[in-house]
């Protein structure tokens, strides 16, 4: 098993100009660096914007792992590199954002076996139900989604038109860092044996292994 340091990709999703997704990512980022130092993990922002992913356009299924266009590898590398995901995003419509089924859509083993957790804004529902819609989708993929959550409520986090979450936020957001690592932790053994040759002994998804030439008496 790998024990290379937990690598942590913060999504920050909404792409619509002006949008608050960038400060509550700045916010979550720098409420967790100490924390991060603390459960040794690495927390790596990126604002789904700036993948500049178009709508799904390749041919191949993502299930195969065949990318033809250079801006599908370059976010299978992210993605595969990262051992757990912190979702930023707003809720529109009852839902999450396009361009983060767009971005899941893409990819396929990836995302397997790997830990997620959600800080959500918004207003009435503080973006909840765009985290439930999420889900749905992510279960799929494999990803195995958290019990911490931080949900935003925008009316209330905002301070003379500043985000200024209040410290029960600052808690919330810890615990969910806290528990994402612990979960990533438990299953880097089901992302290990999800790799080709990753590490000797059973098959990928199997309790057999390939026969040596030592099982011949």
């Amino acid at each position: 098993m790998s024990t290379k340091r937990p690598r942590v990709l913060v999504l920050v999703c909404s792409t619509r100009p002006g949008a608050l997704g960038p400060a509550v990512g700045t916010w979550l980022t720098e409420t967790l660096a100490p924390s991060a130092l603390t459960l040794d993990v690495d927390l790596a922002p990126l604002a789904l914007g700036d993948l500049q992913l178009p709508f799904l356009d390749e041919e191949e299924h993502p299930s195969t792992g065949v990318y033809h266009h250079e801006h599908t590898r370059r976010w299978s590398a992210i993605v595969d590199e990262a051992d757990g995901f912190v979702v930023v995003t707003p809720e529109y419509n009852y839902g999450m954002p396009a361009t983060l089924k767009n971005a899941l859509d893409y990819l396929g083993p990836e995302w397997a076996w790997k830990p997620v957790g959600f800080v959500s804004y918004g207003h009435t529902s503080a973006g909840t139900r765009a985290v439930q819609h999420a889900k749905q989708v992510m279960t799929t993929l494999r990803l195995v989604p958290l019990g911490s959550t931080v949900a935003i409520r925008i009316a209330d986090a905002m301070r003379e038109g500043r985000l200024q979450p209040g410290t029960h936020l600052e808690a919330a957001a810890e615990g969910l860092l806290a528990e994402l690592v612990r979960v990533a932790h438990a299953l880097a053994p089901l992302r290990e044996r999800g790799r080709v040759n990753a590490v000797a002994g059973p098959v990928a998804g199997s309790y057999a292994r390939h026969l040596a030439p030592d099982d011949a008496p």
